[in-house]
């Protein structure tokens, strides 16, 4: 029987989405060295700009996985996506810091509606089986952003100067709008393009979908109920340790090549994609893996575990061979190891919400998650100037000891099956 592919088609809408948002969020990594200059600005400026972003994220990710539980899925990421592109667009008019400041606070907030929006739509539209491929293509998004950014800013930024580069890439943002609204018209149980198939093969309905999603009637303790849950923890852990490693290298990629190989705006562009990619095999290799070992048997709590651990094997080595790269080639191929195990084990963590819980609890745990990412990774934001005075390798040393709790957070707290239980009374 043909289910039809709409599914596929949310999902790479929601990918597309996902580069424009990194895209948005690094131009001005890339441009920094051009933008301080005539803002008067230095590296501990742009450490307070990182962190005002990444405050903002966090509270982002807490409202906005509240906010896709309330308004739905359609316009939860119609209200994100407006948010972030008119502050992208505003950078053009900054002439300072603080109006820099004011702004990275509203783009963070916006971007941040992404992730929560992510992890409801794969729950809603996809069985368990299917589900940590889904998440991976979504991550591939990311992972795209981050290899076109740079040098599709960098080229942008030689046409138009950093200011014209804001405006440029705010437009596809607000662009990206129009076929999201015309395509997703609901959620599949409602929704008047899906063949009855197809919405059977989502819903569980069709009798052979044991990797269904979690149904709508499936445990979807409230807030403080969820909390109550060690297998919450598992995931609020897991990311408050690992997200720092992928965060590092997001907002100090473009910094550390200029710094440490004396790289211009046109070079960063040349070097700074490479790690991306390796990102981008991983967020694909991890998911379907994990589905691949569900299809042979495995439970998916046990499947997602095995990739979790083994992308922690991948990125330990490389980020303590990264501490010592003196060519700049090796560094960003070392980096690229290190993004692809990352990949491979984020985009699992990132499925357990759902995995574990249903309703508008995945929603919930995977917004405060990510805040939990958030507060991760400002820690390292705030070590990054003070630690790399000489090298960035004192801060590579850190998040390679990052990486075994992050893994054993998820072994320990994750409980032994899912989905998870009422507690007994």
């Amino acid at each position: 029987m043909n289910r039809g592919g709409l599914r596929w088609v949310v999902i790479a809408m929601i990918a597309l989405a996902t580069v424009i948002n990194y895209i948005d969020r690094n131009a001005l990594a890339v441009m920094w060295p051009e933008v301080s200059k005539d803002i008067g600005a230095d590296k501990a400026d742009y450490a307070l700009l990182v962190t005002v972003f990444m405050l903002a994220y966090a509270f982002g990710q807490a409202l906005f996985g509240r906010i896709f539980d309330v308004v739905g899925t359609r316009m939860g990421f119609a209200i994100a996506i407006v948010i972030w592109s008119l502050s992208i667009g505003l950078h053009s008019v900054a002439r300072s810091l603080g109006v820099f400041a004011v702004l990275r606070v509203t783009l963070g907030i916006g971007e941040a509606g992404n992730w929560p929006g992510a992890a409801k739509a794969n729950a809603l539209w996809f069985p368990a089986r299917e589900r940590a491929f889904a998440q991976g293509i979504f991550n591939a998004g990311a992972s795209l952003g981050g290899i076109v950014s740079a040098p599709f800013v960098a080229l942008l930024f030689a046409g138009f100067g950093w200011r014209g580069t804001f405006v440029v890439i705010a437009a596809f943002g607000l662009l990206w709008l129009l076929p999201w609204l015309w395509l997703y018209r609901s959620d599949p149980a409602t929704h008047p393009w899906l063949s009855e198939a197809e919405r059977a093969h989502i819903l569980g309905t069709d009798q052979t979908a044991a990797d269904a999603p979690v149904a709508p009637t499936a445990y979807a303790p409230g807030f403080r109920e969820m909390l109550t849950h060690r297998e919450s923890w598992a995931v609020i852990v897991s990311r408050f340790f690992l997200d720092p490693v992928w965060w590092l290298f997001v907002s100090w990629l473009p910094i550390y090549l200029a710094e440490t190989f004396g790289f211009d705006v046109k070079q960063i562009g040349y070097f700074a994609w490479v790690p991306f990619v390796g990102a981008m095999l991983g967020s694909l290799s991890g998911g379907w893996l994990s589905g691949k070992l569900i299809e042979r048997g495995w439970s998916a709590l046990n499947a997602r575990r095995v990739m979790i651990t083994a992308g922690g094997v991948i990125m330990l080595p490389a980020l303590l061979l990264t501490m010592g790269a003196a060519d700049p080639l090796y560094a960003v191929l070392l980096i690229a190891v290190v993004l692809f195990g990352f990949q491979v084990a984020i985009n699992n963590i990132q499925t357990l919400p759902a995995d574990y819980f249903g309703g508008g609890t995945v929603g919930s745990l995977a917004g405060i998650s990510g805040t939990a990412a958030v507060a991760g990774t400002l820690v390292t934001t705030w070590l990054v100037p003070e630690l790399t005075k000489v090298s960035f390798a004192p801060i590579f040393a850190i998040a390679a000891g990052l990486v075994p709790v992050a893994v054993l957070s998820v072994w320990l707290l994750g409980g032994r099956s899912a989905p998870v239980q009422p507690h007994q009374r």
